[in-house]
């Protein structure tokens, strides 16, 4: 940690997205104009076999850091060989300083067609066995946490990890401690900078200061400031795309609602990164 300049660290932004072009210019111009605003790290996790390489490349271009994993909303077209192929990609690239975790990975239990009762099991299995390869390879873990927690953790329980963070965290006071005492940061992203969402505001607030790191969730979640709500999309007004660029300013609202100062802030949250994603140290 030392060796370290104060930064802001993005622990989860997907760049790689298909709203950033098919050349990623939108997602290389903003990650330039991030930089100039101090964020020093981004984390781009995988979501599917198609992409390990695209994000382990992009993370190269940008000095930035990786996860290798297969998201929940894509087990439906995932294949049991998809897993034989991680574990190979986990591998060969695991001496890689870029490659910092397992994700992302976990169970989404609110889009409906995942929720059949195949689906949820389907799910359990990959999430189960994308556990199992994070401890084979020694790596934490970034879970996808959408009405989930509880189930997370029931199977966090049976196949401990490495802790990790609990991207978008958005449940109650009791699951969120629970996964701190698994060894887990939380993340906390767009969603806090809206007035309306009270729990998560206390959340924010009143967690202990190293439980959190900050994220965007690039280009979704964005903050209140760039949100258009669905009059005013009909009226003309385009939805804000989600960069890193938006970080800092999220960092101030966390800040300002915790009382402290932005700098406080950001030293905290970059230290709780690097707790989380520990390889983050080691980048070249």
């Amino acid at each position: 940690m030392a060796r370290y300049t104060a930064m802001w660290i993005d622990t989860h932004c997907h760049l790689d997205a298909p709203e950033f072009g098919a050349e990623h210019a939108l997602a290389l111009a903003a990650r330039a104009r991030a930089a100039a605003l101090d964020v020093g790290r981004c984390v781009i996790p995988a979501v599917e076999r198609t992409n390990f390489d695209t994000v382990r490349s992009l993370a190269h271009r940008l000095g930035d850091a990786y996860a290798l994993g297969i998201h929940p909303l894509y087990v439906p077209q995932a294949q049991d060989g998809d897993l034989d192929a991680l574990d190979a990609a986990l591998t060969q690239h695991g001496d890689d300083p870029h490659l910092v975790a397992v994700g992302e990975i976990g169970l989404d239990f609110f889009v409906p067609a995942l929720c059949t009762p195949a689906m949820r099991e389907r799910q359990v299995f990959f999430y189960r066995a994308q556990l199992r390869l994070a401890r084979k390879h020694g790596l934490p873990v970034i879970l996808h946490v959408r009405r989930s927690a509880d189930v997370l953790l029931k199977h966090l329980r049976e196949l401990p990890t490495s802790g990790g963070i609990a991207h978008a965290f958005n449940g109650s006071e009791q699951q969120a401690r629970a996964f701190l005492d698994r060894g887990f940061k939380l993340g906390f992203g767009g969603a806090v900078t809206f007035e309306a969402a009270s729990q998560l505001r206390r959340l924010a607030s009143g967690l202990p200061l190293d439980a959190l790191v900050l994220e965007t969730d690039s280009p979704d979640i964005p903050p209140q400031w760039l949100y258009a709500t669905a009059a005013e999309r009909a009226a003309g007004r385009a939805q804000g795309i989600n960069t890193p660029v938006e970080l800092p300013r999220i960092g101030a609202v966390v800040a300002g609602l915790r009382g402290i100062t932005v700098d406080a802030m950001q030293a905290a949250t970059q230290a709780n990164a690097i707790a989380a994603l520990p390889r983050l140290k080691d980048l070249p």
